[in-house]
């Protein structure tokens, strides 16, 4: 088997919210928006939860509200200009899990809850 392309899609509560926070607070290049999905460059989706779980397990109505963002998945970013990103996510009023730390492989990074409160990482490129 050869895997041609490979995508990370978060579930999220409320996709109109998720598009505003990722595309205008971290300023994630939109490649394509199909409404009940959001697709950015590099390999990074979310879709409406509950109208992903609908279509999985083919259930409509049956997932009205899933709960999201359980601390079980870390969302990471990398950029040349980390003080400025920590001030833009503390601006947007996202709760910081911590402030800029050296992690033990030497690298500077930053932790936040999106919306939905799903732990996402902005590093130093490594």
């Amino acid at each position: 088997m050869k895997i041609t392309h490979a995508e990370t899609i978060v579930f999220v509560s409320d996709i109109a919210r998720s598009t505003a926070f990722f595309r205008d607070v971290l300023g994630q290049p939109i490649s394509h928006d199909y409404g009940q999905i959001l697709m950015c460059e590099h390999g990074f989706s979310i879709h409406d939860g509950p109208d992903l779980l609908e279509k999985i397990y083919k259930k409509p109505g049956a997932f009205p509200r899933v709960p999201q963002g359980k601390d079980n998945i870390d969302i990471y970013f990398e950029t040349d200009d980390l003080e400025g990103a920590l001030d833009v996510v503390v601006k947007s009023g996202a709760g910081v899990i911590h402030p800029i730390e050296v992690q033990p492989w030497g690298q500077r990074v930053f932790r936040f809850h999106d919306p939905d409160g799903h732990n996402v990482e902005i590093g130093d490129p490594h």
